[in-house]
């Protein structure tokens, strides 16, 4: 059984409870790839901050074509560690929530965040009155990057993360309604995707371990989603409008993607992590 070293333990803030309760929280030999995992979101959340930085300095600048440029690659580093980013119910409303979460519309005092931005940007094509919305934006990724360098990953969630991101995409992207101003859906699916797709090669050989087969049918399906998305990239590595996106390809995202979604829901009791 392959040993993690105590002090990177501490380091990664996995050990913020007793070693002696450790094995009844996670098994031994999980403890690396949710290490690893821990630096991955860390990484995807430097990114963020660096990119919500320019973004926000964009918005505030007046500069409607820049900001508008930058919001989706943003956007695509939360969605890539949604799951984690999900455990601060508050920052996640803050920063992620969309116009049906509240009651009064766009117009509501609590509708903060990307997609509130989004809806000045891309349905009134403005940038005026949100400096006080881009300024919390960056003051929110920052308050999630500190409660995440002091958070203790739990495995089970690490794990369940992955059919997490894929039931995201079932629901809210292949409807469209997620960034339905700006229509840059494609984008928070590939992060959707690509977030999933690391918890499973982080927990590759353990599930491996288990069931081969079960591993092999997952990439299958994953490369099925990736061929299709891969129609619509554009030449600077971004994508398509989501309303360019042909409704048979809509459609035929579905059955990959739930498919993907169930099987990867099996994968805490693979782990034995129910």
């Amino acid at each position: 059984m392959k040993k993690t070293p105590l002090a990177l333990l501490l380091t990664l803030g996995l050990l913020n409870i007793p070693l002696s309760a450790f094995a009844v929280t996670a098994p031994l030999d999980l403890v690396g790839p949710v290490s690893d995992y821990k630096i991955y979101v860390t990484e995807k959340l430097d990114e963020l901050a660096r990119h919500t930085q320019q973004f926000t300095d964009a918005v505030k600048k007046g500069d409607l074509a820049t900001a508008q440029k930058l919001y989706a690659p943003t956007r695509v580093y939360y969605e890539s560690i949604e799951p984690i980013a999900e455990l601060f119910s508050d920052l996640d409303a803050s920063i992620d929530s969309r116009v049906d979460d509240h009651e009064q519309g766009v117009k509501a005092e609590d509708f903060t965040g990307f997609h509130r931005i989004e809806y000045s940007l891309f349905a009134e094509n403005s940038t005026k009155g949100l400096d006080a919305l881009a300024d919390r934006l960056n003051k929110d990724v920052q308050d999630l990057q500190t409660r995440v360098a002091g958070l203790t990953f739990p495995p089970e969630k690490v794990v369940g993360g992955a059919a997490a991101l894929l039931e995201e995409v079932a629901t809210t992207k292949i409807s469209g309604e997620e960034d339905r101003y700006s229509h840059t859906d494609l984008y928070d699916f590939q992060g959707n995707i690509d977030g999933a797709k690391k918890i499973v090669d982080l927990f590759r050989p353990h599930i491996e371990q288990q069931d081969k087969a079960f591993v092999a049918k997952v990439d299958k399906n994953f490369a099925t989603v990736d061929k299709i998305l891969a129609k619509y990239r554009t030449a600077d590595g971004g994508f398509e409008t989501y309303d360019k996106v042909k409704d048979n390809d809509r459609k035929a995202l579905v059955g990959p993607v739930n498919t993907l979604a169930e099987d990867l829901s099996m994968m805490r009791g693979k782990l034995g992590l129910n």
